[in-house]
């Protein structure tokens, strides 16, 4: 499976960046101190959680049928990650609870977020495991425990690094965070990477099949054969819907259909809008209305 061979090279492609800047994420420290007993969780759409647990442990506790498991125990410090809302409990000792640094996440376009969509319903990742995070902690931990003028702003910019220093580490271990289809498998291979960072950086150049194997520096038949078993998707399909994406993001900030359609590189705004239905189900300018 694309990503789970461990004796390939890690791509020397930025695979985050160009996901960032189109979709972005912001944090929002909202809890730093000590819990104890049951501390309940509600899910809110659109919206997720990053927990940091600085020490002691407890139980995590999920619904059923909820895509995360039932019961975790957790007993050193850990990163827990839900990408989506998702009800979820924290059961500490009455008196003896544990450290907690908390964030709330936004992400653009909230669970059609393309990294939102690729990611497990809960990612538990031991903070030991992470290289270079102990800095970040270390600023984020420093600024939750005093006040001092911007401490609620750079705590947000911490945990925004924190997730991307998480997201590193998950593209470059997807078998060991259970990550075996998808865009994050995609971005872990060494040959796709290279494609699919082009396809996020440039969506509007004129891709087709020859010229994404060309780029993944594969045959079309291999390029094709390894793209569907890591993504789950042709890679026809996935440009078609990252462009439908794109064009989501720049509609909902004021940008014209026409002006969408030239970035895109259609041949006109009506080629666009039957692209943008053949996906969405409804125009642009129909869509619009609804968000």
């Amino acid at each position: 499976m694309a990503g789970a061979s461990s004796d390939r090279s890690l791509p020397t492609v930025d695979r985050l960046s160009a996901l960032l800047e189109r979709f972005r994420v912001r944090a929002h420290l909202f809890f730093a101190g000590p819990l104890c007993g049951i501390t309940h969780f509600a899910a809110e759409p659109g919206r997720a959680f990053l927990h940091v647990l600085r020490r002691g442990d407890m139980v995590v506790t999920h619904r059923a049928r909820s895509g995360a498991p039932r019961k975790i125990k957790v007993s050193e410090p850990t990163l827990l990650f839900y990408p989506r809302p998702l009800d979820h409990e924290f059961h500490h000792a009455p008196s003896d609870g544990s450290d907690f640094v908390c964030a709330t996440l936004d992400f653009d376009g909230g669970s059609k977020h393309p990294l939102v969509q690729a990611l497990p319903a809960l990612v538990t990742l031991r903070l030991q495991e992470v290289e270079g995070i102990e800095q970040t902690l270390a600023l984020l931990f420093g600024e939750t425990e005093r006040v001092r003028c911007g401490r609620r702003l750079l705590a947000d910019r911490l945990f925004e690094v924190l997730l991307l220093q998480m997201l590193r580490w998950l593209l470059d271990h997807p078998a060991q965070a259970g990550i075996h289809e998808g865009l994050l498998s995609g971005l872990s291979h060494p040959k796709l990477a290279r494609t699919l960072t082009g396809l996020h950086e440039r969506p509007g150049h004129a891709w087709m099949l020859e010229t994404m194997a060309a780029e993944a520096g594969m045959s079309r038949s291999a390029f094709a054969a390894e793209f569907k078993a890591a993504l789950g998707t042709t890679p026809g399909d996935y440009l078609l819907r990252w462009r439908v994406s794109v064009a989501q993001t720049m509609l909902r900030g004021g940008v014209s259909v026409k002006a969408v359609s030239d970035h895109l590189g259609y041949t006109s705004p009506a080629a666009f809008s039957r692209a943008f239905s053949q996906v969405v189900g409804a125009s642009p300018r129909a869509w619009l209305k609804t968000v």
